[in-house]
């Protein structure tokens, strides 16, 4: 392998938000340069895809991990799972174990959890994410990814790929020590977890981001004696917002359309902050806008809004009527989770606490301002010997 006098470091710090920034006062010396994202609508299974191929989700079809599609459904022999109590089958351990089990019986290469989808209902459900959204192939609408780049260029990369955090920047050092790799994407994601538990003020969120600098400036300084120029580049994909009340959607609805029978006149799925409908009769249609419209802590989205937001999917893939929470609002029980959290994100784009936020060791172009904008950031900074470094 070729040594390289350029490094091209990028740390993904998952749901870092640009509030949250303004909160701490997190790699100024080494990273000056930093400007707010914009963020799509969506989880992260939206915001990952939409970093990697740098297209909007509309088009790369990644939004959310359940969509209904019977046909097409891989847990067609699922219903069998619901015979069991709900007390055991909805626990989280055995859900994560469960998971692995699918994961594996499916083959499946993508980020795969059951969560707390119905078994009784499942059999009428796809999972989106069933590829590995880094290995080729693996984006549903086909694209090529920032990694297909580096492979066809062949261009020497490191991208660790466990969760564990310790390990994962252990790998990113040792890969640095023969200065043959060009580009590392480091991806941390135990804030994201931390935040869901305890909120954006909660001094855990201060003391992992502590842990975070020491680690990054630990890693940047062994870089720049490995190499002549290093541009360091942290972004995020979404912010967080601190959960102010939750509320039960799916009783609302069942209580207030007792006759509607589910997978007869309608089917739904509950995330976190948005609940997606497709009706089978106008009637469904009419009653259930009419429940919804009268949940003043959430709003359908109109044809016109998910246009804009470029989440306007072809066949209605994801859903008939989205309805989403106002900041703040947490469905629970929802078909992610049972508990309530003390922080959630997937909120519209639009809200402060929903920005993601972009910090370097260099100057930002001006035409780096959303998410879609970050692939082709990191795929012009593979010639960092040209750029000139932030004072």
């Amino acid at each position: 392998m070729r040594k390289s006098d350029n490094l091209n470091l990028n740390i993904f710090i998952d749901a870092l938000g640009w509030e949250i920034l303004q909160k701490n006062n997190f790699l100024t010396e080494i990273a000056p340069q930093r400007k707010k994202i914009d963020t799509v609508f969506g989880y992260s299974s939206t915001c990952d895809p939409t970093i990697l191929t740098g297209v909007s989700p509309r088009e790369h079809d990644h939004f959310t991990f359940y969509t209904y599609d019977p046909e097409n459904s891989p847990f067609k022999y699922y219903k069998v799972l619901s015979i069991f109590p709900k007390f055991l089958m909805n626990r989280g351990r055995v859900r994560s174990k469960l998971s692995q089990i699918v994961n594996k019986l499916h083959g499946f290469t993508g980020y795969f959890q059951l969560y707390n989808m119905p078994f009784h209902w499942l059999h009428l459900f796809d999972y989106t994410e069933q590829k590995n959204i880094f290995e080729p192939n693996g984006i549903n609408g086909k694209q090529d990814t920032i990694f297909d780049t580096l492979r066809d260029t062949n261009i020497n990369f490191c991208r660790p790929k466990g969760y564990d955090e310790e390990q994962s920047f252990a790998e990113a050092h040792d890969a640095l020590k023969d200065s043959e790799v060009e580009f590392v994407y480091l991806f941390l994601g135990k804030l994201d977890a931390i935040l869901h538990q305890y909120g954006t003020d909660a001094p855990e969120v201060t003391e992992h981001l502590k842990w975070y600098e020491g680690k990054i400036q630990q890693l940047m300084a062994f870089a720049e004696k490995q190499y002549s120029n290093v541009h360091l580049s942290i972004f995020s994909d979404h912010g967080m917002t601190d959960i102010l009340e939750s509320v039960d959607v799916q009783q609302i609805i069942k209580k207030n359309c007792p006759d509607l029978k589910y997978n007869k006149d309608y089917v739904g799925i509950y995330d976190s902050t948005m609940a997606r409908f497709w009706f089978f009769n106008d009637q469904a249609r009419e009653r259930i806008h009419q429940v919804l419209n009268d949940i003043e802590t959430g709003d359908i989205l109109s044809d016109t809004e998910l246009e804009a937001l470029e989440c306007n999917f072809k066949n209605n893939r994801y859903g008939e009527t989205m309805f989403l929470m106002k900041p703040g609002r947490l469905i629970v029980p929802s078909h992610m989770g049972e508990k309530p959290l003390k922080g959630m994100h997937g909120y519209h784009p639009d809200d402060k606490t929903s920005a993601a936020a972009l910090l370097t060791n260099m100057s930002i172009p001006d035409n780096v301002n959303r998410l879609s904008d970050l692939r082709d950031y990191m795929q012009s900074n593979l010639e960092i010997g040209n750029l000139k470094i932030a004072s």
